[in-house]
């Protein structure tokens, strides 16, 4: 497990240096608006438009990464409109055409798919409007810069927690399925890539075997849930589940559930949301990946204001786009393993709080584990 999360990771500590003169002057007030934004009067910057992808995929969208933008933005003092695109790939065009149409000289967004991605993109470009992609790197787009966690450690992290909780609970040779992300995301492709990496060895030596696997459309929790109880039906032993994330992993879990498997089958995730954490501390989920959101939040904030103003802040990395071969410039955080001992990190790094997680019935739990 790397070093703790309590602290920023070099990439973002950079960031921040580089970028200390982007924030409002000293004394400016923001005034929230309708629409979700902030305004100070002398701020000498253009407007920044916000748009994530949807509420179901995972909760972090609307519950951490809106708040911890909003927060950044309203220190800098710049004006700022966040908006949702609820899974609607047209309402996500026509959200990016009418924050140009408003002002926004700089765009942030959070694809639903590369295609789609790419027209916004391109289209922002060629009406001088700076672009970020955020959390998912558009393939064959245009953005100026990338900030988003090292996905392929994500996944790694995955495919060796499933290896250590498999070892723990001593399980000899056992069938592991599969519950792949959004196959239009291209942040699913790298977890894959990590998890299957990690789970490779174990393949290839006969010491697991490899059960059913399916991609989930759009991170659907139903679907998820749909696909695999048909998985469960085809292969009655499955005993251990990567579930890309924790919203898939839950979904697999209602199911185990319906068969009293819930705890003696390991199953994945990341996020580390409440509900995810909880499964952990009930024993119903083995790990998760805590991804600090607020860091690359902050992160790209601070990207956002900078390139508002006009400046062109330097970026601590690339990333190759695997569809044009341009290394894009990037700003990669590091993710952390979460297991039972760890819960109370993510609780002490803020991100969930003790009173919303160690209600009723976790309490107990929460004391076990440890949490402040």
């Amino acid at each position: 497990m790397r070093k703790g999360i309590l602290g920023l990771t070099a990439a973002a500590a950079a960031l921040s240096l580089g970028l200390t003169a982007c924030g409002g002057d000293a004394g400016e007030s923001a005034t929230p608006q309708n629409s979700g934004s902030a305004s100070a009067p002398a701020a000498a910057a253009g407007k920044i438009g916000v748009i994530l992808p949807d509420s179901k995929s995972s909760p972090r969208w609307e519950t951490a990464d809106r708040k911890y933008l909003e927060e950044a933005f309203k220190a800098a003092g710049v004006q700022y409109d966040i908006q949702n695109a609820q899974n609607d790939k047209t309402a996500f065009q026509t959200i990016a055409d009418q924050m140009i149409t408003n002002g926004a000289t700089v765009l942030v967004i959070v694809n639903l798919d590369s295609g789609t991605g790419k027209a916004v993109l391109d289209k922002a470009k060629s009406q001088g409007v700076a672009t970020i992609d955020y959390d998912r790197l558009t393939l064959g787009g245009s953005a100026s810069y990338y900030v988003s966690f090292d996905n392929v450690k994500v996944g790694a992290l995955q495919g060796e927690g499933l290896i250590k909780c498999l070892d723990d609970k001593k399980v000899e040779k056992p069938i592991i399925a599969q519950l792949h992300g959004s196959p239009t995301d291209n942040n699913a492709t790298q977890f894959k890539e990590g998890y299957q990496g990690a789970l490779k060895p174990k393949f290839d030596a006969g010491d697991y075997s490899e059960g059913p696997e399916q991609a989930v459309p759009d991170w659907d929790p139903a679907q998820a849930g749909t696909i695999f109880e048909q998985m469960l039906t085809s292969e009655a032993k499955i005993a251990g589940v990567l579930a890309a994330n924790d919203t898939l992993g839950n979904s697999a879990i209602s199911v185990l559930k319906k068969q009293n498997l819930n705890g003696k089958v390991p199953v994945t995730g990341q996020d580390a949301g409440v509900q995810g954490l909880q499964n952990i501390l009930a024993g119903d989920q083995c790990m998760t990946v805590y991804k600090a959101v607020k860091k690359e939040a902050t992160a790209a904030a601070e990207l956002a204001v900078a390139l508002s103003k006009g400046e062109k802040p330097a970026a601590t990395g690339s990333v190759k786009d695997t569809e044009t071969g341009r290394d894009v410039p990037s700003i990669l955080l590091e993710p952390q393993a979460i297991f039972f001992d760890s819960v109370k990190d993510v609780v002490a790094d803020g991100y969930v709080s003790k009173d919303e997680l160690c209600k009723g019935d976790f309490a107990e739990k929460c004391t076990e584990a440890g949490v402040q």
